[in-house]
């Protein structure tokens, strides 16, 4: 079985590639390249430049026109780039035809996240479900990445899995994907059996796009010393705690972080892991209020909670890092209109956002402990209510 390596090196120079298509402005393309370029920089490179193109469709040949991929190529050899990432997934001839071109080394954002999950996976869990998906990537891509290998060993994209020659060989990938996949089955019942011996308990679980502060919080509500830092999947394995509020236990679990594009072979991996938020009886949904996408981070970590079965569990919208916002206006007499980013906490709470259907919305910041005594009061009228409904004898706890 291949090693999950991710060995300290110089950080890589980039270019990020990107198109405007139908329905889509530059703002919204701006910040989607500014998610990949904190993608880049968590894998270990710096972004020098960015180029998009307003496209009806992408290219497929080249993704992008025959001019904006010259154009690419000119800067990269001026500038000596390492490497090319584009904000799409490419097909097998795309990456090949880009390759030939721009002469460097070419990644999509598929492969990036991979590269990512790979140097994250710290448990036998996690590296048998990021090497999992890492082959069912490069299977259909093998020419092109031992052309790679033969090149160039080691650098962004090239971690984990085909650094051998024998794994060029297709038979011998799809038995190893077919080794990978029984070995996270027997794994997968493992955690199954741990879930079951969790005895009369609520669990919840917290979700939300990447780098929202999950971590942080699950910190101040547990009381344990979780690894937390502004990277985006600092957390790849689900970390289980037990909780207690007034005598009232329940299981607590920090869960990863969900993004834009999150490709489905990582989706498939890490069944087991996701297991945790079909299987959680309220989910706490952390948001990063400061974010200018936050409505679209939204938007997919809902619409991935639906693709995963746990689109109708009770949910706490928990809007965080409220630190990050400023209140500009001087005085009474300023007649500017009221932005997003100068909301004052009182406006927040009677803002749309306090209004999200059946689901309680709270307002906090984990970094500054603001409002972390009420975020404790909701969830345990949460967990008591649904406490009191399945353990009726249990009273007595609380």
């Amino acid at each position: 079985m291949g090693k999950m390596i991710d060995t300290a090196r110089q950080a890589e120079t980039a270019v990020l590639v990107g198109i405007i298509g139908p329905g889509q402005n530059e703002q919204e393309v701006k910040d989607y390249l500014d998610e990949l370029a904190f993608l880049a920089e968590t894998a270990g490179a710096i972004a020098l430049s960015r180029f998009v193109q307003k496209l009806s469709k992408p290219d497929p040949r080249t993704f992008i026109g025959s001019g904006k991929i010259d154009q690419v190529a000119q800067y990269i050899h001026e500038n000596e780039v390492d490497l090319a990432i584009f904000d799409d997934e490419l097909s097998p001839g795309q990456l090949r035809n880009i390759e030939k071109i721009l002469g460097c080394r070419v990644l999509d954002r598929t492969n990036l996240i991979l590269d990512i999950f790979a140097g994250r996976a710290q448990t036998a869990h996690a590296r048998v479900q990021v090497e999992l998906a890492q082959y069912q990537y490069l299977l259909p891509r093998l020419t092109r990445m031992w052309t790679h290998l033969e090149r160039q060993r080691g650098g962004i994209g090239l971690r984990g899995p085909g650094e051998t020659e024998i794994e060029t060989d297709r038979r011998i990938i799809r038995d190893k994907i077919a080794r990978l996949k029984t070995q996270l089955e027997k794994i997968d019942r493992q955690m199954v059996t741990q879930r079951k011996n969790r005895d009369q308990m609520i669990q919840v679980a917290l979700v939300g796009y990447t780098n929202v502060g999950k971590s942080t919080l699950m910190n101040l509500i547990s009381k344990s010393d979780l690894f937390a830092e502004n990277r985006l999947f600092a957390t790849l394995d689900t970390t289980v705690r037990k909780v207690v509020i007034d005598n009232l236990p329940f299981l607590l679990s920090d869960t990863v972080g969900f993004i834009r594009k999150l490709p489905h072979t990582l989706v498939e991996s890490f069944k087991s892991t996701l297991d945790e938020v079909r299987e959680a009886d309220i989910l706490c949904h952390v948001i990063d209020i400061s974010h200018s996408g936050f409505e679209e981070q939204i938007s997919i970590v809902n619409e991935t909670l639906r693709e995963i079965g746990a689109g109708d569990k009770r949910v706490l919208m928990i809007f965080n890092k409220i630190d990050a916002f400023t209140y500009t206006r001087k005085d009474e007499d300023d007649l500017s209109p009221v932005m997003r980013e100068n909301y004052s906490l009182e406006e927040l709470k009677h803002s749309w956002m306090a209004t999200t259907g059946d689901s309680p919305v709270i307002f906090i910041s984990a970094r500054e402990k603001s409002n972390i005594d009420e975020l404790r009061e909701l969830l345990y009228r949460e967990v008591k209510t649904l406490h009191e409904q399945r353990y009726p004898y249990n009273r007595f706890l609380y």
